[in-house]
C-alpha cells in the first residue's frame, strides 16, 4: 500500500487512543533526498557531521536487516498490523523499491513501553494505535545522519504520520510529541536497498 494511501486511510484518528494511554506512561524515555554518508559513529561538528561521500544502497531491504538483525518487536508490530488492517506494510519494507529512513526502537525499547503500559506485548494494544505509532517512526527518502542531527538548532523531521513531526537536536536526543529518545550513535546510517535505519532507544509517541 503506498505512503499516500495509508496517510489518506488512517490519518490521525486514533490519536484519541493514543492519548489514553499516553498519560499512564510518563515513561522513560520532507522531501525525498539523497543524504551524505558519515563514516564515524561518534558525533561531533567537527567530524561526523561534516559531509561525505553519498551513503550507497545496501543489498538487503529494511524489513530483511530488521528481522536478520533481531529487532523481533519492531518486526512484530509490522506484521500485527498488517494482519489486523491489511496494511502491507511487511511488503513494503521487504519489497518495495521507494525509500525511507526509519527510526527503529530496539527490542529494550518495547520492553519499556510494555511496561509502562502494563501490556505483555504489542498484540495488547489496538492495531490503529500501533499503526499510527510505527508511521511515526519513518520519513520519506534517505536521510543519513547528518541530515537528521543538526550542528545547532534542532532539526525538524516530518514523518509519514500525517501532520506529525519531531524535533533532532545536536546532542542526538528526539524530542517527540509526547516523550523523548535518543538516537544509538553506532547504529546510524545502517543501509538498505530502500532506504536507511537508524537505530534510537525509546518508541516516540506522536501525542502529548
Amino acid at each position: 500500500m503506498k505512503t499516500r494511501n495509508l496517510k489518506n486511510m488512517f490519518g490521525l484518528r486514533s490519536l484519541t487512543i493514543v492519548a489514553a494511554i499516553a498519560v499512564s506512561m510518563a515513561f522513560v524515555s520532507c522531501e525525498k533526498e539523497n543524504d551524505d554518508y558519515i563514516p564515524q559513529s561518534e558525533f561531533s561538528e567537527d567530524s561526523a557531521l561534516k559531509a561525505g561521500k553519498a551513503l550507497p544502497p545496501g543489498d538487503a531491504s529494511i524489513a530483511a536487516i530488521a528481522i536478520d538483525a533481531g529487532f523481533s518487536e519492531l518486526v512484530g508490530a509490522l506484521f500485527y498490523v498488517d494482519e489486523e488492517l491489511e496494511t502491507e506494510l511487511v511488503d513494503m519494507f521487504l519489497n518495495g523499491t521507494d525509500q525511507y529512513t526509519v527510526f527503529a526502537p530496539t527490542n529494550d525499547a518495547f520492553m519499556a513501553l510494555y511496561d509502562a503500559l502494563g501490556v505483555e506485548s504489542i498484540s495488547d494494544l489496538p492495531a490503529d494505535l500501533v499503526l499510527n505509532v510505527l508511521l511515526y517512526h519513518v520519513t520519506d527518502g534517505r536521510r543519513a545522519a547528518n541530515s537528521v542531527v543538526p550542528k545547532k538548532n534542532p532539526r525538524t523531521i516530518e514523518t509519514l504520520l500525517e501532520g506529525a513531526t519531531f524535533k533532532v537536536d545536536k546532542d542526538l536526543k528526539i524530542w517527540a510529541v509526547g516523550n523523548t529518545a535518543n538516537l544509538v550513535p553506532d547504529f546510524v546510517n545502517i543501509s538498505a536497498s530502500n532506504g536507511i535505519i537508524h537505530v534510537i532507544d525509546a518508541v516516540i509517541l506522536p501525542i502529548e
